[in-house]
């Protein structure tokens, strides 16, 4: 099926799902995917494992800040204003080595022209060994960080994680921020190279339920696929199914988004 790859250091606004009114920063090369993760519902397609070293570049600090500053100048001349500005893009953010730094830009720039736009980071979650990439995300007003299953095995068909993913060092390094960021989990289900997953079953629920009734996030972001996927072999979770989720995840004290 037909994804996509972000083509501009900053793009957008787009109205998300889930943000509202977002300010895309891309950190990744515009011409290629780079992930430690191959998700097999990911909307920019899958990671190229053979793409050239000199095609793996990151942006520089100075070109996201440069980029970012001209962008919210322009936005504010034909008045504009985000919501949020979203650190996404083609891949991982988190991987880039002046993560740190550009959330610091970020910030100060935010704060010379949109002081009421939030920050949103969305990730993986894989990152978090590095202490700086964790004093980053505590920056960030909404820390969106991802498990979609308290099962290694799902989350080897559905991440296919370039290192194995345990999810116990994972749940412990979540466990950092004591609460104050935003689980997101995408439910899906369908066939991958010949295996069958589904993180909705009765055992994943109570397995992931576990889970959040020991991290208790802030919120937990309950999604399914609204754009094209690598695969043709995914479903699409229902909404009615998606809501009976989110109703588990309010009975444990927790709130909850649903996008479906």
């Amino acid at each position: 099926m037909a994804t996509f790859l972000f083509d501009s250091v900053v793009f957008g606004p787009v109205t998300s799902r889930r943000l509202g009114v977002s300010l895309g920063i891309n950190l990744l090369p515009n011409d290629c995917k780079l992930c430690n993760f191959d998700c097999i519902y990911c909307e920019c397609g899958w990671t190229d494992t053979d793409v050239p070293t000199e095609k793996k570049k990151f942006h520089t600090r100075e070109t996201v800040k440069e980029a970012l500053e001209n962008k919210l100048i322009e936005m504010h001349a034909k008045g504009e204003t985000p919501d949020v500005i979203t650190f996404a893009g083609n891949g991982e953010p988190t991987m880039h080595p002046h993560f740190a730094g550009i959330i610091d830009d970020t910030i100060e720039i935010r704060d010379k022209h949109f002081p009421n736009a939030r920050i949103a980071v969305l990730s993986n979650a894989t990152m978090l060994h590095k202490k700086a990439v964790v004093t980053a995300l505590r920056k960030a007003d909404q820390n969106i960080l991802k498990i979609d299953s308290a099962f290694e095995e799902t989350i080897n068909i559905l991440n296919l994680p370039k290192k194995p993913i345990m999810v116990d060092k994972l749940v412990e390094q979540l466990d950092q921020f004591e609460g104050d960021f935003i689980l997101q989990t995408m439910f899906v289900k369908g066939e991958y190279k010949g295996q069958h997953v589904d993180n909705t079953t009765d055992e994943e629920l109570e397995a992931w339920l576990e889970i959040l009734n020991w991290l208790k996030p802030n919120e937990v972001m309950i999604y399914t696929i609204a754009r094209d996927t690598p695969l043709n072999t995914l479903e699409k979770i229902s909404q009615e199914k998606l809501e009976e989720i989110a109703h588990m995840v309010n009975n444990l004290g927790i709130k909850s988004q649903v996008s479906g």
